[in-house]
């Protein structure tokens, strides 16, 4: 491939955030979540967000009901929100803080599931914890006033807005576990933001 394709690619990937070897773990973490998928319904009814299994002492399944999905066109989404949030935010945390980020919001999700929706029985994806990805991203880009700081903050306060009072909820979709991540996400974005500030200024 002549230089200047690979400069343009090179480019590409930067501009994606898919640059230093990042593109890798967002291979593998598609890979797990199609790996989740690929064994099959019955691993996914052991992983799942089930009150009834919970109670009977299945606490695993607070964490890895964001793993498994419900078919395949659910893991395509997903997966395109995940490739989404990559491209916006990869670079505004280390890969500790994402960690953080993604099981607070997890857990979050969940323990709101359970405490403050009784009505929901059931629950699988990713999405929820999407939620929390793109929040704190966006709790990252308010405090370091990015120049899309308010444009973010505007999207996602609308679109949960509109989920909660002005929307249909679809069917088979848990809106309040995108209320939930989202939430906890700008929580703990901003605290670590903090805690980056903090550690700047020592």
């Amino acid at each position: 491939m002549p230089r200047d394709g690979i400069n343009r690619l090179a480019r590409i990937a930067t501009a994606l955030q898919w640059d230093r070897g990042r593109w890798l773990w967002l291979l593998l973490i598609l890979l797990v979540l199609g790996l989740m998928l690929g064994l099959g319904d019955n691993v996914s009814e052991l992983l799942s967000y089930d009150r009834g299994a919970i109670a009977a002492g299945g606490w695993w399944r607070l964490l890895t009901a964001h793993i498994v999905h419900l078919d395949a066109h659910h893991l395509v989404l997903n997966a395109l929100g995940l490739v989404l949030m990559w491209s916006l935010f990869a670079a505004d945390y280390d890969a500790v803080e994402w960690c953080v980020i993604v099981l607070a919001g997890a857990l979050a999700i969940s323990s709101g599931l359970w405490w403050l929706s009784p009505r929901v029985a059931w629950y699988v994806g990713a999405s929820g914890v999407l939620h929390s990805v793109m929040a704190a991203g966006a709790a990252k880009h308010l405090i370091d006033r990015a120049w899309d700081r308010w444009i973010l903050i505007l999207l996602l306060s609308a679109k949960l807005a509109y989920e909660q009072f002005g929307g249909h909820e679809p069917p088979l979709v848990v809106v309040d576990a995108h209320l939930y991540g989202a939430m906890c996400g700008f929580a703990a974005g901003a605290a670590l933001t903090g805690l980056q500030s903090l550690g700047g200024s020592l």
